[in-house]
C-alpha cells in the first residue's frame, strides 16, 4: 500500500511511538495525582507541553484537548460577540458557527476567490467594531492554500476582535503568525497519535470553558493521558529538529509530482500560496470513485476524510467556484516525511494511467 493521504492523517513517527510505550506498558499513574508516580506522569506531560509550545508563539499557554475539533469548539463557543469566518473552513469550524448562529449569535461567512484565498478588502468590510471573533484556517485541509492569517489578525485586532487560527494542517510546517490569540492544533497531523490536540491561548485572553469537571488544564476539564501527551510532544520535537529537511523534501516531491502529471491535471487552489505537500487536482470527466477502486492499493482521497460519508461534493471546491461536476472530478494527493520519490512516481503513474484509460473507454 502506498500512502498518499497525509492531510487525513500522518504516519506515527517511530520516535513518538517509543515515547508513548512506557506510559502504555508500565507507568499508568494519573498525572493529576499527588503521589510519586503521579508526579512523574505530570512531569512527562509538562516536558511534552514544552516541546509543543516550541512551535507556537511565546506569550501564551497550551491546554491539551481530545483533538482539534474540541479545541475549535472551545475557542468558538467560549468566545462572545459576532463571528466572521471563511466559506472554505473545516467542518469543525463551519458546523460550530452554525450551531452558534442557531442560538442567536451573528455569523458572517466570507467567500474565497478562485485561488482559495480570502479577499482582504472584503474581509475589512466585514470585520467591523463589535466583532468578537475572526476564525480562519492557516493551511486549508483540502486544497492546501495558505490564508493571510497575519493580515486577518490585524483586521481583527483593529476591530477589537480575537483571532482564532485553525493551524491543524500547518503546525510544524508553516510559520504561525505571532499575532494570533487562539490556535488549534492536532497531534496526528504531525506524525503524533490520534486522540489528542491542543488549544493555545494568548496571555490575557479569557474564554469560557467548554467542559466542566476537574479543571485539570486551567479551563479544560478531563484526565490527561501521559502516553498521548508524550507522543504529541515527541512528534513536535522531531518536527523542530527536522523542519528544514522535511520542508525541502516535501517541496522536491511537489516538483516531481507536477512534472510527472501532464496538463490534463489541473491544480485546484493557488499555485504559490500553498503548502506543497497537498496536491488537489482535477481532470475533466474523471470518475473518481472508479479511479479509487482501480487504484485501491494507493491511499489517496476525494476530499476531507471528515466529510467522506456525506455524499456531497467538497464545499471547499465549490467555494472556489468549481461546479459540482468539477468538484467530483478532483482528487487530493498528500505526501510528506516518509514518502519516497520512487513510490510517489510509481503511484502517480498508476493513477494517471487509470485516468487516461477512462477517457479512452468513454
Amino acid at each position: 500500500m502506498t500512502y498518499l493521504d497525509y492531510q487525513a492523517t500522518t504516519p506515527l513517527a517511530p520516535e513518538a511511538l517509543a515515547a508513548m510505550l512506557p506510559w502504555l506498558e508500565r507507568q499508568h499513574a494519573n498525572p493529576h495525582s499527588a503521589h510519586a508516580p503521579g508526579r512523574a506522569a505530570k512531569a512527562a506531560v509538562e516536558v511534552a507541553r514544552d516541546w509543543i509550545e516550541g512551535l507556537l508563539p511565546a506569550t501564551g499557554r497550551l491546554a491539551f484537548t481530545s483533538g482539534a475539533t474540541e479545541a475549535l469548539n472551545w475557542a468558538i463557543k467560549g468566545s462572545a460577540g459576532p463571528i466572521v469566518t471563511l466559506a472554505s473552513e473545516h467542518a469543525a469550524v463551519l458546523d460550530t458557527v452554525a450551531a452558534e448562529r442557531a442560538r442567536g449569535r451573528q455569523v458572517t461567512i466570507l467567500p474565497v476567490e478562485r485561488d482559495g484565498l480570502v479577499d482582504l478588502d472584503r474581509a475589512a468590510t466585514a470585520i467591523i467594531p463589535g466583532t468578537g471573533l475572526v476564525a480562519a484556517m492557516l493551511v486549508n485541509n483540502e486544497i492546501g492554500v495558505i490564508q493571510p492569517i497575519a493580515q486577518l489578525a490585524d483586521l481583527a485586532h483593529a476591530a477589537g476582535a480575537m483571532m482564532l487560527c485553525d493551524a491543524v494542517q500547518g503546525y510544524g510546517r508553516v510559520a504561525i503568525p505571532e499575532t494570533c490569540d487562539l490556535i488549534a492544533i492536532s497531534a496526528h497531523k504531525l506524525h503524533g497519535p490520534k486522540g489528542i490536540g491542543a488549544l493555545w491561548i494568548r496571555d490575557g485572553v479569557a474564554i469560557e470553558p467548554l467542559l466542566h469537571g476537574g479543571n485539570q488544564e486551567d479551563g479544560r476539564s478531563g484526565t490527561l493521558s501521559p502516553a498521548l501527551c508524550a507522543g504529541f510532544g515527541m512528534a513536535a520535537r522531531i518536527a523542530i529538529e527536522r523542519r528544514d529537511a522535511d520542508s525541502a523534501h516535501v517541496a522536491a516531491l511537489f516538483d516531481v509530482a507536477r512534472e510527472r502529471l501532464g496538463d490534463d491535471w489541473m491544480l485546484n487552489g493557488s499555485r504559490h500560496a500553498r503548502y506543497p505537500g497537498n496536491l488537489n487536482l482535477r481532470r475533466d470527466g474523471l470518475d473518481v470513485a472508479r479511479l479509487m477502486s482501480e487504484c485501491r492499493d494507493i491511499a489517496f482521497s476525494a476530499g476531507s476524510a471528515c466529510a467522506s460519508g456525506s455524499g456531497r461534493s467538497s464545499h471547499v471546491l465549490r467555494a472556489i467556484g468549481l461546479s459540482d461536476t468539477q468538484a467530483r472530478s478532483s482528487v487530493r494527493i498528500g505526501f510528506g516525511r516518509y514518502t519516497t520519490s520512487e513510490e510517489l512516481i510509481a503511484a502517480l503513474d498508476r493513477i494517471d494511467t487509470a485516468a487516461r484509460a477512462q477517457r479512452i473507454a468513454a
